[in-house]
């Protein structure tokens, strides 16, 4: 019955620990956000410009946000959205890269 003693540590969604983490779960979202959209249009070769800045912008975010990251649920998300932000953004710049350049 050990385990019936332990502390409720379920305070956040992504916090382990208890404590909030506004700033970090901030970064998260946007991470999130941003892989998502670079990946999606990564694909469609007409949206290179979007695809390759939201990946960039999405793999800056994402780096701050492992650098200040605090628990393991936070990492784990973040790992995600920066993944997805960089095949979004290698994606984008095989189709024409940041400023519109025209692929064959």
């Amino acid at each position: 019955m050990a385990q019936a003693m332990r502390p409720n540590t379920v305070g956040g969604l992504f916090a382990t620990d208890g404590k909030p983490h506004p700033l970090q779960d901030t970064l998260l979202v946007v991470t999130g956000v941003l892989g998502v959209l670079a990946f999606v249009t990564g694909f469609f070769g007409d949206l290179h410009l979007l695809s390759s800045w939201t990946g960039l912008i999405g793999i800056l975010t994402g780096a701050y946000g492992q650098w200040i990251s605090v628990t393991t649920r936070e990492r784990f998300g973040l790992v995600l959205g920066l993944g997805a932000s960089a095949v979004g953004f290698f994606l984008g710049m095989a189709h024409g890269g940041l400023f519109g350049g025209v692929v064959g």
